[in-house]
């Protein structure tokens, strides 16, 4: 039987996505909304909840979601981080996988960063840089924040260490410091590239999405997944088996 999702965000690039690649993962769209409408009646009749809307619907959604009881999927970018660690107090309430990419090349670039960034050790310098369309509102995108995250945990540093761009005489570059670059432009479905200077040497892992469908592939994935869990935050990572 085709598990049976309530798709929120679904008039949005990813939902509308999300939609086209439903049939072919053997997934119902039940239900579509999107911000502003009232979700309380469509949840009812579902297995579980997909959202590509808004970060500013996200706590009332987990809060419904907990209500009912329903399994919970969330691909939106944009919380601060002080507001995302209030919200996951709330999503461990029910199962909830809760990624800024559900790409399965991203989340193989995340291992390897993690493993890049314990293995080189400060005498690499690391900068992220990433590119979106020209209409994407948050900077930077979520996945360079996990690649950010995953930094500085390997790295034991806080987010003071992160330097957004530079400009004028910024001075020599600060051993500890990770540089973030998000470029936008035209119509780039996203790409992100995590590069190790060293001396003499350098690595650049990459990933470059041509198609919204690898997100929305993970995303139906994730749902199909997390809706036999116990209750607890999950990412990517726990669905591909990367954890």
């Amino acid at each position: 039987m085709a598990l049976r999702i309530l798709l929120n965000g679904a008039r949005g690039k990813m939902g509308r996505a999300v939609a086209d690649a439903a049939p072919g993962m053997g997934v119902a769209i039940a239900a579509a909304t999107d911000l502003g409408d009232d979700l309380r009646d469509a949840i009812r009749s579902v297995d579980a909840v997909v959202d590509f809307s808004s970060h500013q619907a996200t706590r009332a959604l987990l809060e419904l979601a907990a209500a009912c009881g329903k399994p919970l999927v969330i691909g939106t970018t944009g919380h601060s981080p002080e507001e995302k660690a209030s919200l996951l107090t709330l999503a461990a309430r029910l199962p909830c996988v809760w990624s800024g990419n559900f790409s399965i090349g991203v989340n193989l670039l995340f291992a390897l960063t993690r493993k890049a960034s314990r293995a080189l050790g400060e005498d690499f310098d690391v900068e992220v840089v990433e590119m979106h369309h020209r209409m994407k509102k948050d900077a930077p995108s979520g996945t360079a924040a996990r690649l950010l995250e995953i930094i500085l945990e390997e790295r034991k540093l806080d987010r003071a260490a992160l330097r957004h761009g530079r400009e004028g005489i910024t001075g020599e570059r600060a051993r500890a410091e990770v540089g973030v670059h998000a470029l936008r432009g035209g119509d780039v479905v996203g790409d992100h590239t995590v590069v190790f200077a060293g001396t003499g040497e350098r690595i650049e892992l990459t990933h470059r999405a041509g198609d919204r469908a690898v997100f929305a592939r993970g995303a139906l994935r994730a749902a199909q997944w997390v809706a036999t869990r116990k209750p607890g935050v999950y990412d990517m990572q726990d669905v591909l088996g990367l954890a």
